[in-house]
C-alpha cells in the first residue's frame, strides 16, 4: 500500500522548536513525530511513504537519505501551497502498485485501525472511506453525516452549537481509490470541501467510527498530549515509562518531582525540580528549584536555577 502523509504546513503553532526545524521530524519519545503518523498501518502494508512537504525540504529529505527506516520515503515538494487536494495531486506520479491509497494528516497520532478501514471500504466498494471520531463539540471541525448502512452522505463546516447534525468528524486518516486522485486539479483546493461532498453526493463515500485515541499533535498542548498518549500505550521501543514518564536513559537517579513527562536522552535535571506535563528533549540542563509545567524544552537548551514556567516553549540551544 503507497502512504501519503500530509505535511505542506510550516509548523507555526509549534514555534520556536520549529524555526528552521521540520515538524514531521520532531521526537515523540523515541521516533519521529512522521514515524509516530505512520505506524498505525502495518509495517507489512506499506509499500512507499510519500510526504507532501513544502517546508524544510532539504532537512528532511537528509534525514529519511540515512535512515534505516522499513519502508521507501519520498519527498514530494509543494512550492506553494496547493490545498490538500492540490499537494495530493502532485504526489500521484510517485504512487506505485495497485489498490486504494492511504492518505494522513502529518499531525496525527491514533488508534485508527488501518485494517478495519481497508475491510469497510471494500465491503461498501467506496470511492473514498474515511476514519471517524466522535468529539463532544464539533463546532472546531467538519462534520459527517453517517447513515445505517456505514455511508456518508453528507458534510457540515464548522456549524454553530446546536445546528450540528453529528458529532462525527473527520480524523484526517482516510482511502481514496485511485481513478479519484488521477482526475484531481493540480490547482490549489480542498479535498474536505471540493472533492468529498461529491463523492458522497455519488453515494461512494463511507465512513468508520474508530475506538481508542486520536491527537492532532500540531500545538504545543496537544504534542504533550500525544507523547503522554504514546506513554500510556506503550508506543516506544527504547528506553523506559516509570509512573507516567518515559525516560530515554534507563535507571536514572531522579532527584526532583517529575510527573506525565518525556525525558529524552542526555538531558541533565536539578535537585529539588518540580516539572509536570513536559516534553524535554536531548541535551537540554534544568536547574535546581525548577518548577515546569506543561512545558516544551527544546534540545540542548538551558533552564536556570530556580525558574518557574507554565505553558511555554523553550527553543532548542536557547537558555532562560
Amino acid at each position: 500500500m503507497d502512504v501519503v502523509v500530509l505535511a505542506g504546513g510550516f509548523g507555526t503553532r509549534l514555534r520556536p522548536w520549529t524555526e528552521g526545524r521540520a515538524k514531521p521530524l520532531l521526537p515523540v519519545l523515541d521516533k519521529t513525530l512522521l514515524e509516530r503518523v505512520v505506524e498505525c498501518v502495518p509495517t507489512k502494508m506499506v509499500d512507499r511513504v510519500i510526504i507532501a512537504a513544502g517546508y524544510s525540504v532539504d532537512e528532511m529529505q537528509s534525514f529519511f537519505s540515512s535512515s534505516n527506516l522499513p519502508f521507501e520515503v519520498i519527498i514530494s515538494v509543494e512550492d506553494e501551497p496547493l490545498g490538500t487536494g492540490g499537494a495530493i495531486s502532485k504526489t500521484f506520479e510517485y504512487l506505485t502498485g495497485e489498490g486504494p491509497v492511504l492518505i494522513l494528516n502529518g499531525d496525527l497520532v491514533s488508534s485508527v485501525d488501518i485494517n478495519d478501514l481497508l475491510a469497510h471500504h471494500y465491503e461498501k466498494n467506496a470511492l473514498a472511506t474515511l476514519s471517524l471520531w466522535h468529539v463532544d463539540d464539533p463546532s472546531r471541525f467538519g462534520v459527517c453525516g453517517l447513515d445505517d448502512t456505514g455511508m456518508i452522505t453528507k458534510f457540515q463546516e464548522k456549524p454553530e452549537p446546536g445546528t450540528e447534525f453529528s458529532n462525527l468528524i473527520n480524523a484526517g486518516c482516510y482511502l481514496v481509490e485511485r481513478e479519484v486522485l488521477a482526475s484531481l486539479s493540480s490547482e490549489k483546493h480542498s479535498m474536505e470541501r471540493v472533492v468529498f461532498p461529491e463523492i458522497a453526493k455519488n453515494g461512494k463515500m463511507a465512513g468508520l467510527e474508530f475506538k481508542g485515541y486520536f491527537v492532532d499533535a500540531g500545538t504545543p498542548s496537544s504534542f504533550i498530549e500525544a507523547t503522554k498518549v504514546c506513554i500510556s500505550n506503550n508506543r516506544f521501543s527504547t528506553g523506559e515509562s516509570r509512573d507516567d514518564n518515559w525516560f530515554f536513559d534507563i535507571n536514572r537517579e531522579i532527584s526532583s518531582q517529575i510527573s506525565g513527562s518525556s525525558i529524552s536522552s542526555g538531558v541533565s535535571i536539578g535537585k529539588d525540580c518540580e516539572i509536570i506535563d513536559c516534553v524535554i528533549l536531548s541535551g537540554a540542563i534544568i536547574g535546581d528549584k525548577c518548577k515546569l509545567t506543561r512545558c516544551l524544552i527544546g534540545e540542548s537548551s538551558k533552564i536556570n536555577n530556580n525558574s518557574d514556567f507554565s505553558d511555554k516553549v523553550i527553543g532548542h540551544n536557547e537558555t532562560v
